[in-house]
């Protein structure tokens, strides 16, 4: 049993699905795919969430057409007989319209979840039913009969019992068995959506390899393998050939973008090793992450995330930062799901930098300054340099000025402007 799970970039178009196709075929034995939205589809389901929560119903239904346009375009170029696939496909754009005429909740999150996974439901109906046209047998599957949830919508975490009650009741393999499925989303037990939390997807997969006893999971990039660095930000990154499980749950925390950072974790349970595999050329090796026991020499790897606060918080008694306040801070950050990317503390501050989300970022601060003074600066850059040295250090931080600084054994973090 091989789990693949192929990203919005590796199904963007018709020559990706065709690609995709042809690194299938390639594979023998049980097989589970798991498929993100295409391209760009899930920031646009989003930006159609946003103007149905707003009922701005003449951008909402623009942004509609713009993505019905894109999948029936992308059926175009894929199928020479497709009356089949369109009725499969307008029954999706019906309930979605269906859901954008109705009135909306007062809840973001719940409707962020009923409307946002269509993008998987679409992507995998169309590559699915190229794939059977192209004679590579599968089996459509919907995860939200299998992966059940808690409905904390945006965010759910999995039931794992139930899920793999399901799994076994809903997928049977015959050692050449292949099931198309869906990343990022699943369902609560009354049947609503729910979502994994964003590029969600890997984890999707992970989990399927858990409960299948996986031998391998491989996740298809649009890069070689993981790298050093972001290629997008930094010209000089190199491949590495493996990672353990340990050091690949750091670089995720840390914010590397390549592994959602719950994907590892069921992997290593069962020692199940995961490929992170180039699309553009699924000949070369790519990196394993695995269990390795021996300690390995690896050079920096870079990890830099923009759009950061940095927030400076202190008792505006000037009173000692304790226990007690440092929990009133996180439970206000965990209220907004908001991530402290790193934090420090003094005798009187504590100061914790975040990705910077507006319209909660704004919400947290009036609530901090009741009881808290409240600093901040805006739009500063937070820079990890994993297995760092003093050279590293100098060519990626430099003359920038520092805010915070952190150092541990194997970690240099640096929150800078």
């Amino acid at each position: 049993m091989i789990v693949h799970k192929f990203g919005g970039a590796s199904v963007k178009s018709a020559e990706t699905v065709k690609n995709l196709s042809e690194i299938v075929k390639d594979f023998s034995g049980n097989i589970i795919i798991v498929i993100s939205a295409m391209d760009k589809i899930t920031n646009n389901l989003e930006e159609l969430t946003q103007f149905y929560f707003d009922k701005n119903n003449n951008e909402c239904y623009k942004v509609f057409l713009r993505i019905k346009n894109f999948h029936i375009e992308i059926i175009n170029d894929l199928f020479i007989k497709k009356e089949t696939i369109l009725d499969k496909i307008n029954l999706l754009f019906n309930k979605i319209e269906e859901k954008i005429n109705s009135k909306p909740s007062e809840d973001y999150d719940y409707e962020y979840d009923q409307i946002v996974p269509f993008g998987e439901l679409l992507s995998t109906k169309i590559i699915s039913a190229y794939l059977n046209c192209m004679g590579i047998s599968n089996l459509w599957t919907d995860i939200r009969k299998i992966l059940i949830t808690d409905n904390i919508y945006r965010d759910a975490t999995i039931d794992f019992r139930l899920t793999e009650n399901l799994f076994k009741e809903k997928f049977h393999f015959n050692n050449t068995s292949i099931y198309i499925t869906q990343g990022f989303i699943g369902a609560s037990e009354n049947g609503k959506n729910t979502t994994l939390g964003r590029e969600g997807s890997d984890y999707s997969a992970s989990v399927l390899a858990y409960i299948s006893n996986a031998e391998k999971v491989i996740i298809w990039k649009n890069v070689k393998g993981i790298l050093t660095a972001d290629p997008e930000l930094y010209n000089e990154s190199i491949k590495l050939d493996e990672i353990s499980y340990e050091e690949a749950i750091e670089l995720s925390y840390f914010g590397a973008k390549i592994i959602h950072p719950k994907t590892i974790k069921p992997l290593q349970n069962k020692k199940i090793p995961l490929f992170v595999k180039s699309f553009l050329k699924p000949e070369e090796n790519g990196t394993v992450i695995k269990s390795i026991l021996e300690p390995i020499n690896l050079p920096p790897v870079i990890i830099l995330k923009k759009q950061q606060v940095l927030v400076s918080i202190s008792p505006v008694d000037f009173s000692f930062i304790v226990e007690e306040n440092i929990s009133k801070i996180f439970a206000v950050f965990a209220k907004f799901k908001i991530k402290a990317n790193l934090t420090q503390n003094s005798a009187i501050s504590f100061s914790a930098c975040v990705d910077y989300v507006p319209d909660k970022f704004e919400k947290i601060v009036k609530i901090l300054k009741k009881d808290f003074k409240v600093l901040y600066n805006m739009n500063v850059e937070l820079i990890t340099i994993r297995h760092y040295n003093e050279e590293s250090v100098n060519k990626f931080v430099g003359n920038k000025k520092i805010l915070v600084e952190q150092k541990s054994r194997h970690t240099a973090r640096f929150v800078v402007e």
